[in-house]
This record gives C-alpha cells, structure tokens and sequence, in this order.
C-alpha cells in the first residue's frame, strides 16, 4: 500500500471513531433549515452522509483519473509501438538500399578488374612479342657480327689481308 491509501484509511477511521464515540449525539434531532422549508433530523447523520457523499466523490474522481491515465497511457504505447515499427521499416529499406549499392559497386568493381586484367594481358603479350622479335634480331645482329668477325679471324690465319 502507498502513503496515500494509508492516510485515506487512517482518516477514514478517525471519522468512524469520532462517529461511534458521538453516536447518541449524532442521532439527537435537530431543527434544520433548508432556506424554503425547515426539517427535523439528527444533524450528526447528515453531516456524516455528506462527508460519505464527499468521499465516496473523491474516490470516484481518483478512479476516473486513473482510468484516464490508464487509457492514455495504452494509446502511448500503442502510438510508440506503431512508430518503432515505422522505424524499424525505415531502417531496414536503408539497410536493403545499402545492401544492393554494394552489391551493384561491387559487380563494377569485379567487371572493372576483369576488363583491367584482359587489357593487361593483352597489353604483356604485345610487350612479350615486341621483347621476343627484339630479342631475336638482337640475335641475328649478334651471330651475322659473330659471322664476320669468324671470317676475319679464317682469312688472318690464312694469311690474306683483308
């Protein structure tokens, strides 16, 4: 229970005590006016039903804002749940949006290094033939010097001058 029930109790107790401990008082007749008529009853218990009255209000208006908060409470969370949703939505449309960007960069990716590599290839087998025919007129140079230079050495030894 919270301070609050128990201060309601504890006044309400005090009430019936003061009540019970009053009672022939409370039952005693009285002359009442009510500005166009005047009664007799026992003024202890019509005080007494109005402070019921006023209570069993007050409780009424307690319940009734609680009730109010309840139900407004319900519609927060409702209202929350409903944009936590949009959200979760919203951040998984990014999510597949980021997902297909790095699918698709990363297929231009793959065709752009394909396309680097072919070129390459090609371009090394270019540098590969051009190398090979240098290398071998560099070779046909080499041997027709060698030639020659093998001559020289045939007609020195036979004894001809050039």
């Amino acid at each position: 229970m919270n301070i609050r029930t128990l201060l309601f109790l504890l006044l309400l107790g005090l009430i019936a005590l003061f009540a019970a401990v009053n009672w022939s008082l409370f039952v005693a007749p009285t002359a009442l006016s009510l500005i166009v008529m005047t009664v007799h009853a026992p003024l202890g218990l019509v005080m007494l039903a109005i402070v019921a009255l006023l209570g069993l209000a007050a409780l009424v208006v307690a319940g009734h804002l609680k009730t109010a908060m309840l139900i407004e409470n319900h519609r927060h969370a409702k209202e929350m749940h409903g944009l936590r949703h949009i959200a979760d939505e919203a951040e998984s449309s990014r999510l597949t949006a980021l997902r297909q960007f790095l699918e698709t960069e990363l297929d231009r990716q793959a065709h752009f290094g394909k396309t680097l590599e072919t070129t390459l290839l090609l371009r090394l087998g270019e540098v590969e033939q051009s190398l090979r025919t240098t290398v071998e007129q560099t070779g046909n140079t080499l041997a027709a010097y060698l030639g020659e230079i093998d001559d020289r050495l045939e007609k020195s030894r036979l004894g001809t001058p050039d």
